[in-house]
């Protein structure tokens, strides 16, 4: 079948972690199909190692690599960097602004917006892989969010989700999307699906991600810390990641003695990562839907993880595997599991990784995406279903259930 190119902006407030994995995968896999492709993202943010994966990435944006300084929250210079995107993006003359995250998505959607009053036939696409829908709708903060969400929605031509659970509670925080949307999962390249073999001397434990309380390192250190206490000797342990609570992070492992078993690595690329511990935890209090999750269980790594987001989905009937977030004595013990029988964690990771590669596929995500550029252009005809398959019409009804219930804690 025929493309017809495209110029497709992204635009992410911080490149870095899964959600710019997610865009450099899209953007890739679109300029290698034939389209014009640019990414905007914030100059203020992002370690070597992120920087180096920009870098990368900069010879396929035939539409460039633009970087301007991005505020985290609401501020008023959120002003002036909207002018300053505004008449870069004017002159890109894009048929698609995708926007990612909440900040992004508000940048693209009013940006797009002015562009469409001024004559351009832009399309305004976007993702929030979780952002704003992480805040609580009972909290003045969730309120402000959500309630500028909606607003935004009505300037929104197209509306992407990571998983069912993120389309659940755009539903329940947000309301009814009034956009064409659809589920589309974040995917992997065929090479992924590899298992990664470790050493005889490797770790006990490996912590991978974001170096903040969201992400939840500070309940993986105490479980390390629980360990020695129940047992008089620590795991070995290996953190790799940056982000802002490092230094806090760090103190932390002083102040409760592991610092003889826990080390702490930066970035890393995670094939690279996995080869440091049998077992991969991931303790997250909130998720969209995590690559290091599928790149975990693609690599048959051993794997504890937490029941959040869009992680019931990656595990499918082995959901009950899950722990729940934010339990310290249930990490505790499900790592104490994991130590006192590493047969069976083997097992579990050949069992996890069977039917992975045909879901979680990088090629279907950016088919997926793709055609709904394409059918808010009219370039082909429009999905007249509802962003909801009906196989997984269950699963966003549980969690729709899931979100009602933790909104209200």
């Amino acid at each position: 079948m025929t493309t017809t190119p495209m110029r497709i902006v992204h635009c992410v407030r911080s490149p870095i972690g899964g959600i710019f994995r997610h865009i450099r995968d899209l953007a890739t896999c679109q300029a290698e199909a034939g389209h014009d492709v640019g990414l905007i993202c914030d100059s203020s943010t992002g370690s070597a190692f992120d920087n180096q994966q920009l870098e990368e990435l900069k010879p396929k944006l035939a539409l460039g690599l633009a970087r301007f300084p991005m505020q985290r929250q609401l501020t008023i210079q959120d002003l002036s960097a909207t002018l300053a995107l505004y008449r870069h993006i004017r002159d890109l003359k894009a048929d698609i602004l995708h926007g990612h995250g909440a900040k992004g998505g508000a940048y693209v959607r009013l940006i797009g917006s002015f562009l469409k009053l001024r004559g351009q036939k832009v399309k305004r696409v976007y993702c929030p892989h979780g952002g704003s829908l992480h805040y609580d709708p009972n909290r003045f903060e969730g309120r402000v969010y959500h309630t500028l969400e909606r607003i935004l929605g009505r300037l929104t031509d197209g509306l992407i989700f990571v998983s069912d659970y993120e389309a659940a509670a755009y539903e329940s925080k947000v309301g009814h999307p009034r956009a064409q949307s659809r589920i589309v999962y974040n995917g992997l390249k065929q090479e992924e699906f590899a298992p990664v073999d470790v050493a005889d001397n490797a770790g006990d434990f490996l912590y991978i991600g974001m170096l903040r309380d969201l992400k939840g390192p500070d309940l993986f250190i105490e479980a390390l810390y629980n360990i020695r206490l129940k047992t008089g000797e620590a795991p070995r342990a290996h953190i790799v990641g940056e982000g802002p609570d490092e230094d806090r992070y760090r103190n932390m492992v002083n102040k409760l003695g592991l610092e003889r078993t826990v080390t702490f690595h930066g970035a890393l690329p995670a094939r690279e990562a996995f080869k440091l511990a049998r077992n991969v935890v991931i303790p997250s209090r909130a998720e969209a839907m995590p690559y290091i999750i599928l790149e975990a269980v693609a690599a048959e790594r051993p794997l504890v993880a937490t029941r959040v987001g869009g992680i019931p989905e990656i595990f499918g009937k082995f959901a009950h595997r899950l722990i729940e977030p934010g339990h310290i004595g249930k990490l505790t013990t499900a790592m104490e599991t994991a130590l006192a029988d590493p047969d069976r964690m083997t097992n579990q990771a050949k069992e996890l990784r069977g039917c992975l590669a045909e879901t979680f596929s990088v090629d279907l995500m950016n088919d997926r995406v793709t055609t709904l550029y394409q059918e808010l252009q009219g370039l082909v005809p429009a999905d007249s279903s509802t962003p909801v398959s009906a196989d997984s019409a269950s699963t966003v009804s549980r969690a729709q259930t899931a979100y009602a219930r933790s909104s209200n804690r």
